[in-house]
């Protein structure tokens, strides 16, 4: 997801909080660099400030529904009033929220957004035995619960969602991780590594040599 936001502080913080949440964010402080981030990165979520400097979160708002009709737009303000809110949504935003914010409703709404952008998926995506329901964050193998971290449980559900096709190491450190991550390190394979441990045997996740990995 990308987080557009200008106080810097308040951007850094919700950053951290959502990566803590297992989600790759980047962040831009103004609306220029939001939207050349859009344009390089197809994210599922975009959470706009709408008082952006640079080029104001409206307009910001307006060219990427006509040009990342696929993201998914969530719009901040510090104004609450019905017609902020029915401005923010005529501009084509998919959901608003008012300044200040309690943050577990946030993810909720962020992690609501990320389920309806793309290509839809079941809610509940499955392998041989192994279930992993987004909406509840829990994984099961055989009906026994397993305690993965935010990167291993990314990972997975990414796999997942691709029904058997191959997801590269590049693909698994975009959605996965954030623009601040080497992709020369051997992140992802120490990731799927520990996801193998921890689902155990039979082996679910596949390594196709020269292109990644699949279920």
């Amino acid at each position: 997801m990308l987080l557009a936001e200008d106080e810097r502080r308040v951007a850094d913080a919700v950053a951290r909080g959502l990566r803590r949440e297992g989600m790759a964010v980047d962040v831009a402080y103004d609306g220029a660099t939001a939207l050349d981030k859009a344009r390089l990165t197809p994210y599922d979520v975009v959470v706009l400030d709408r008082d952006l400097p640079e080029m104001h979160g409206d307009d910001v708002c307006r060219t990427l529904r006509s040009e990342e009709p696929d993201s998914r737009v969530l719009m901040l303000t510090a104004a609450n009033g019905v017609d902020d809110l029915v401005d923010g949504l005529s501009l084509g935003a998919d959901d608003y929220m008012p300044k200040p914010f309690a943050f577990a409703e946030l993810v909720a709404r962020v992690r609501a957004l990320a389920r309806r952008s793309g290509a839809a998926h079941p809610p509940t995506l499955r392998s041989s035995d192994v279930e992993l329901d987004p909406a509840r964050h829990t994984v099961t193998r055989a009906g026994r619960p397993i305690e993965l971290t935010p990167k291993e449980f990314a990972v997975l559900e990414a796999l997942l969602a691709a029904d058997g096709a191959v997801v590269s190491n590049d693909e698994l450190v975009e959605r996965v991780w954030d623009e601040n991550a080497d992709p020369f390190t051997n992140s992802v394979r120490m990731t799927v590594l520990r996801l193998r441990r921890k689902l155990g045997d039979p082996p679910l996740v596949e390594t196709v040599k020269g292109a990644g990995y699949r279920v």
